[in-house]
């Protein structure tokens, strides 16, 4: 059974201490290269890939229900076309963070997403579920969690189907917020020449120092589930196979964006800010946790920043002076980030 949202953010937040704590680590001592866990093929049989339903969402919005081969389900995949549908149009896909987006908190009901490219040529697409999966293929299923196959889902599954559906151009961006900020390294890594354009907003990309393990082992179980079934036991290689700091060179030639604020209340964070509706108890929960889970994303994007430099990797690394880990933040981002994406998209 998964503890309530609340309950979930407030258990990411007993990590900040730790998270906030130096860890002596050389980024250039990176762990040499395993080869991928094994992975869990989907059940014989079943059907090939496939959209099996759309449903209105309003204006030019729809929600596909899309067949996954790999997962055995149906996969709830928002969609906003670009504005002209006979033209090819490229692909920004968005990732939605801890909750995987279900419970509301996606980019659709979250953010002016809808209105922001009303008159881009674009197609956006935002994927619904994966809570606590960091997108990733887990190597066995979770008794509370099933089968969780997501890189192979998002990689493999969903383009073709987009593309064939939207007449897409085959040039791609993924972009993701505080889980999938991380998700969207290892989905590129795991898949090359599949994105031009990377966004991570507010998030950790470390996965297998000691801070690293702390978070995942947190957004895993807070959802119920047991990362023992997605990398195996702390000294499995496929922790740091799936590190993106530690593999950060294979992103060389990607135009990449990650940001985060401070933790500190910014313009945002009062009673008239996105999603609080004048509640006070909204507001003080993003003040206290929204603002210690910034704190700590800040920290890691800092490093995965000098780490890029350290590389001679060009990117742009956005650390605001405040703000909380929070939608409208990422809104803002997304905004912000946008010019670089399509840039990279026209190529």
């Amino acid at each position: 059974m998964r503890p309530p949202r609340r309950t979930r953010r407030i258990l990411l937040v007993l990590v900040v201490m730790l998270a906030l704590v130096p860890v002596a680590v050389s980024p250039g001592s990176a762990a040499p290269h395993h080869p991928a866990a094994p992975t869990i093929p989907g059940r014989p049989g079943t059907p090939e890939p496939r959209i099996t339903g759309t449903r209105p969402l309003g204006g030019r919005a729809v929600e596909l229900a899309v067949y996954s081969a790999a997962m055995g389900r149906e996969i709830p995949v928002r969609v906003l076309p670009a504005e002209d549908s006979t033209a090819a149009a490229p692909v920004l896909y968005l990732l939605n963070g801890i909750t995987g987006g279900s419970d509301g908190g996606n980019w659709f009901d979250r953010t002016d997403l809808a209105e922001f490219f009303g008159s881009e040529q674009v197609t956006v697409v935002n994927p619904i579920g994966g809570a606590g999966s960091y997108f990733t293929d887990w190597r066995g299923d979770d008794p509370v969690l099933g089968r969780q196959r997501w890189s192979t889902f998002l990689t493999a599954e969903l383009p073709p189907l987009i593309d064939a559906a939207y007449r897409g151009s085959g040039a791609n961006a993924l972009a993701g917020v505080s889980m999938a900020a991380a998700s969207v390294f290892q989905l590129a890594l795991a898949a090359p020449g599949r994105y031009r354009a990377l966004g991570s907003y507010s998030g950790c990309v470390r996965t297998s120092d000691p801070q690293g393990r702390a978070v995942v082992e947190v957004v895993v179980r807070s959802n119920g589930g047991n990362p023992l079934n997605m990398w195996g036991p702390p000294q499995d290689p496929a922790w740091s196979d799936n590190d993106p700091f530690l593999h950060a060179g294979k992103l060389r030639g990607l135009a990449l964006y990650v940001s985060a604020g401070t933790g500190t209340p910014g313009a945002l964070d009062t009673l008239e800010g996105p999603g609080i509706r004048r509640n006070p108890g909204k507001l003080l929960d993003q003040l206290l946790i929204g603002g210690a889970l910034e704190t700590v994303a800040a920290q890691c994007t800092a490093r995965l920043g000098e780490r890029l430099h350290e590389l001679g990797i060009p990117a742009t690394v956005a650390l605001r002076p405040d703000g909380t880990h929070s939608w409208g933040y990422w809104q803002r981002e997304l905004h912000d980030s946008w010019p670089l994406f399509a840039a990279a998209l026209r190529r």
